[in-house]
């Protein structure tokens, strides 16, 4: 007896149940993404070109970029307008069927439209595009399709109203069992970011305008410059200590501001450049060695060139030396190799950027 009502279709009893079966199945299922994704290459030509110019110009003049798109169609619209946004080109989504109930207000001269369709022939899409192409707004167009385009193969309906079309060359789904759209939305994704990626390099968009963009989160805290988030700062809560000193001595100065970090920055008398560290570890290992050794110059006991980061370093640059080298206190250095400060991997915890 087959499932009841409201019941999913149950086991496939003709599916074998060994994982390997399983697992060989999403491979060919991840390849065959893989594939449309690399076939995108081929279309990569004048169109691309044409679209980024369509692009950069809405930007240019105020205006924005609205991607519209039905189903699986519109949510990965979604994505690609919120990939314009984070690089500078402000982007909306439109449902194409609100349209048609007052969002066309939403379109004005100055914006550009791209409107997705796997087949170009979604009719909703069709009739706003009809509406955008009498107002006189630009159009891209992302469909399906085999073949360029430009070589004479059928145009769809929605590439027949576009100014500018692009094709994804994508014409079958990830698996022939059924067909969800996989290959597809993949493809449109990816030939999205290319098109938001280039418009943002075109309009030269630097880093500083990415970071200004996204000061939240784990993001924006990986963004900082890592001076921003330094605790013990020389000169202010950190003194350094000369390599001529014992340790009993570097330990004294280094107390003289209380509370101080787990490591101490030995410099060279003569310029003052970092020219080793002594962590809590060090001192841990020497006192049980033999106390004595307190009185040894802290030169012979320090860790000579250590791993710093540059003062012009971000926090992310931080996090990745935390996690290769497993690194708890990490050097702040200026361009003349002088101590700024040093970043203890609890201001990292604390950012929830590492774990403890």
């Amino acid at each position: 007896m087959g499932p009841q009502a409201g019941q999913g279709p149950g086991p496939r009893p003709d599916l074998p149940g060994d994982h390997g079966v399983e697992q060989e199945f999403a491979r060919d299922t991840i390849r065959e993404q893989a594939r449309a994704v690399l076939g995108l290459v081929e279309h990569v030509g004048p169109s691309f070109h044409k679209a980024v110019d369509l692009i950069c110009a809405a930007a240019n003049a105020g205006g924005s970029v609205l991607v519209t798109g039905l189903g699986k169609s519109g949510l990965v619209g979604a994505k690609i307008a919120a990939t314009m946004s984070s690089v500078g080109i402000p982007a909306h989504v439109v449902h194409p069927t609100e349209a048609a109930h007052g969002d066309l207000g939403r379109f004005r001269a100055a914006d550009v439209v791209i409107a997705i369709s796997y087949s170009g022939e979604t009719d909703e899409l069709v009739n706003l595009a009809a509406i955008l192409r009498q107002d006189g707004l630009p159009i891209i167009s992302i469909t399906g399709g085999g073949g360029a385009g430009d070589d004479g193969s059928p145009r769809s309906s929605l590439e027949r109203l576009a100014t500018v079309f692009l094709r994804l060359g994508v014409t079958s789904e990830a698996t022939p069992e059924f067909h969800a759209p996989t290959s597809s939305t993949t493809a449109t994704l990816v030939l999205g970011d290319a098109l938001a990626l280039a418009a943002a390099r075109r309009r030269e968009f630097t880093h500083a305008d990415f970071v200004r963009r996204h000061p939240g989160g784990a993001l924006g805290n990986a963004l900082r410059p890592v001076t921003d988030v330094l605790r013990f700062v020389v000169g202010k809560n950190l003194s350094t200590v000369s390599e001529d000193l014992s340790v009993r001595r570097a330990l004294e100065k280094a107390a003289e501001h209380g509370r101080r970090p787990g490591a101490m920055l030995v410099v060279s008398p003569g310029d003052a450049s970092l020219s080793g560290i002594f962590t809590d570890g060090d001192l841990r290992r020497l006192v049980l060695r033999d106390a004595k050794e307190l009185d040894r110059p802290v030169a012979e006991v320090m860790t000579r060139t250590p791993r710093t980061l540059s003062s012009l370093a971000l926090v992310r640059d931080a996090v990745l030396m935390v996690r290769e080298h497993r690194q708890d206190e990490i050097p702040v250095v200026d361009e003349a190799g002088r101590p700024v400060g040093i970043l203890d991997v609890q201001d990292l915890i604390a950012l929830r950027l590492v774990q403890d």
